[in-house]
């Protein structure tokens, strides 16, 4: 560690490299998955797994590594984050079949649980003062959006040359070179009282999102009615239910229920669930929809969602300068507009949709995800003390990546019973995008709702009781 302190913007730019390789990671996938299709003859429902395997994994144990972040030092948690993922990305790489790369997925995931919402804790660490807060979150927005604009074209360029596996060679150098900088720049920061551990209630929201996911990317083949799925759904919801009562008996917990009594802080949440269900949905069913019914090749399929990507990095630090300045309202607003107009585009995609109008679609998304996310992260850790900014951040993460997860299942799960009914896929995924007309209905109210002077006093509440 230097004599002196490190700038904040250095332990910025460190950080971020975590989000390169998170969001860089998910685009770079989704390019690839009918390369990977066609080599290991794998099912859409083991397509979704691949997704869903890391998005699980990571969103069960976000709470879970915030909460040993806090603990036992954020940036020691970190690099054990990167090399975890470093390490996953390998086997990914040589895995001979659809089981053992889900399962390397799940590995994977292990890994990135200590790097997003780490990071965003240190982040918030060592910018203090709101204003500089908002433009930080703004910047690892625009990194996000860098993220997703190089991974389709990165991907598409290396699976049509190299190889699909070659997509997971890329995180290796990148996580070495962050575990390096880390341990000679980021100083190491503690809440000043952590908390215990949490193994049952872990053990509980673990078991409610395996069951839940399970049963949605399943039902298609085995039917909804059947045993197996009505089982299912029901494990999840005991489990859920579970998971409330204990947490809110223990002195403790995991999840600290009383975060909830804060309007911004559960919104975020929820809309963090909401968008980003819809942006891995959107993700997954276009992937599929440009190469196999379009027949594009990865590579012009990357082209072709690189407006989507562009505009969410110019529209993140936009949005961090608006929250800084004037709050959550007016990106959430935006957000909301851009979400609702691009997916009502959707709602008449067929086989022969003019291009232009794709683009179109997509530069609209990616203007509801840039304006929305940075107003999540500051929603999130804004008005919370700094002791409890790890949990804070992981609750934010966790709904973004439990939102990724049940958005690829019921994607997936739209594709597999279009086939089971003949139906052309095109049309098969109408119902999807007119539930996205209405998410984004919902972060225009959200945006309006966070804003009251009712929702900023319910954060001053809840800041007391900590």
């Amino acid at each position: 560690m230097p004599d002196k302190p490190t700038h904040p913007n250095v332990i910025l730019a460190i950080c971020c490299m975590s989000l390169l390789l998170i969001a860089m990671d998910v685009t770079i996938v989704n390019v690839a998955l009918p390369d990977i299709q066609r080599a290991l003859h794998a099912t859409v429902p083991q397509l979704q797994w691949i997704i869903d395997a890391y998005t699980l994994v990571l969103a069960s144990l976000l709470m879970f590594s915030g909460s040993m972040s806090d603990r036992f030092g954020r940036r020691r948690v970190f690099q054990i984050g990167l090399a975890m993922f470093s390490l996953g990305s390998l086997l990914c790489s040589i895995s001979p079949s659809i089981h053992g790369l889900i399962l390397y997925r799940g590995i994977q995931g292990i890994g990135a649980s200590m790097l997003n919402p780490v990071a965003l804790s240190i982040i918030a660490t060592a910018f203090t003062e709101p204003k500089a807060r908002a433009r930080a979150v703004g910047i690892w927005g625009a990194v996000a959006g860098a993220s997703l604009a190089l991974g389709p074209l990165l991907g598409g360029a290396l699976t049509q040359t190299i190889g699909w596996r070659s997509i997971f060679w890329v995180n290796v150098p990148i996580s070495v070179a962050a575990i390096i900088l880390t341990a000679i720049y980021v100083p190491e920061s503690k809440a000043p009282r952590a908390r215990r551990p949490d193994p049952l209630g872990q053990l509980f929201i673990f078991g409610f999102l395996c069951s839940l996911t399970y049963a949605v990317i399943e039902s298609p083949l085995r039917g909804w009615s059947s045993p197996l799925i009505l089982g299912l759904l029901s494990a999840s919801l005991v489990l859920f239910i579970l998971f409330l009562a204990h947490e809110n008996h223990r002195r403790e917990p995991l999840l600290d229920l009383r975060f909830f009594r804060s309007v911004p802080f559960a919104t975020a949440t929820l809309l963090g669930l909401t968008a980003f269900g819809c942006f891995a949905g959107f993700l997954f069913l276009n992937a599929l929809y440009l190469q196999q019914i379009r027949h594009l090749a990865a590579f012009t399929t990357g082209l072709c969602t690189l407006p989507l990507a562009v505009v969410m990095m110019l529209a993140s630090p936009l949005s961090g300068r608006l929250v800084g300045s004037r709050g959550p309202r007016p990106s959430l607003l935006l957000a909301g507009f851009g979400f609702t107009a691009s997916t009502l585009l959707l709602t008449q995609l067929s086989a022969t949709t003019p291009i232009a109008l794709l683009i179109v679609a997509y530069i609209l998304f990616g203007l509801g995800l840039g304006m929305v996310n940075p107003a999540i992260s500051n929603s999130a850790v804004s008005g919370m003390p700094l002791a409890q900014a790890g949990v804070a951040a992981s609750v934010a993460s966790t709904s973004r990546q439990v939102g990724a997860a049940l958005g690829v299942a019921i994607a997936g799960t739209v594709v597999s019973l279009s086939h089971a009914h003949h139906t052309d896929f095109a049309r098969a995924t109408h119902p999807i995008w007119w539930i996205m007309v209405a998410c984004g209905l919902f972060v225009i109210i959200a945006g309006y709702v966070s804003g009251t002077a009712w929702a900023k006093s319910s954060t001053d509440r809840v800041a007391e009781l900590f």
